[in-house]
């Protein structure tokens, strides 16, 4: 009887752990990465490739994903590559402060003013978002995803941008 009882004991704490587990959303790493960043990007008329190991991938609870990524930009001509470096790609409608950026597929980067911008792929601005600079950061890379609860904050070097998914 006792020993029934811990079995049963057992398997609720289980199933109770990774129900709990399901609720945040979380950064995708090593091959899930993988599986999910696209291997060239299309923006303004040329594919570019994108970097895997200057990635990164929110996975939330509800199964949908943002992915972020640096890509080459050897191609571009000066003035796009002035505020485009990377791909922006959101099933999710985000919030950036105040402006709203639904699903899709867009241009990111940004410039020496401290702003970030999102990009339709033909290179029109569709969103523009102050950028934070975090000089305490001791290791910066070149992308990084950090979550603190349900806000996003996409690292670019020191600079950062936060963001939240609706």
């Amino acid at each position: 009887m006792i020993r029934k009882a811990l079995i049963a004991a057992f398997v609720l704490i289980l199933t109770l752990s990774a129900v709990g587990q399901g609720t945040a959303p979380a950064i995708v790493a090593g091959a899930d990465l993988k599986k999910v960043v696209p291997d060239s990007y299309f923006f303004r008329g040329l594919s570019a490739t994108t970097q895997l190991r200057n990635s990164s991938a929110i996975h939330y609870p509800d199964d949908f994903y943002v992915i972020i990524g640096l890509v080459d930009t050897s191609g571009y001509s000066t003035d796009i590559k002035a505020k485009y470096n990377g791909m922006f790609i959101t099933e999710k409608t985000l919030k950036f402060g105040s402006s709203t950026l639904g699903p899709g597929q867009y241009g990111m980067g940004y410039t020496a003013d401290g702003k970030f911008h999102i990009l339709s792929v033909d290179g029109n601005e569709l969103l523009v978002a102050d950028i934070v600079m975090d000089d305490k950061l001791a290791r910066p890379q070149p992308l990084k995803i950090v979550m603190d609860g349900g806000t996003a904050k996409l690292y670019l070097g020191k600079k950062y941008v936060t963001f939240t998914a609706q």
